[in-house]
């Protein structure tokens, strides 16, 4: 199994939620995050914002279902081309889960 993590602008979520839901995934972990990126935050004005809120997505699936996470997550968040900030999505290898109610170890 994996997981993977999606950090993306919060106005996108509903979106990114909506293609998932879409592609037969429901099951999510949301979250909201501050931080920044190659931007180094944002300027407006005089104002400087060093931390950006952006919107955590957790998903954890089966390896050979990645590609049809993925796909959505990339096309939905995607705000067009040259445009930074749109986020960063992270595939972590998962090496066990357990149900806690139960106590199974799933496979």
């Amino acid at each position: 199994m994996i997981m993977i993590k999606a950090i993306i602008r919060p106005e996108k979520s509903d979106a990114v939620l909506e293609a998932l839901l879409e592609a037969g995934y429901s099951a999510v972990t949301k979250v909201p995050v501050f931080g920044r990126g190659k931007q180094r935050g944002l300027k407006v004005g005089e104002v400087h914002y060093d931390e950006l809120p952006k919107e955590m997505l957790i998903f954890v699936v089966p390896n050979a279902d990645k590609d049809f996470v993925l796909k959505p997550v990339l096309e939905s968040a995607r705000t067009g081309p040259g445009h930074f900030g749109d986020g960063k999505l992270f595939v972590i290898p998962v090496e066990e889960v357990y149900t806690i109610s139960s106590g199974v170890k799933e496979v």
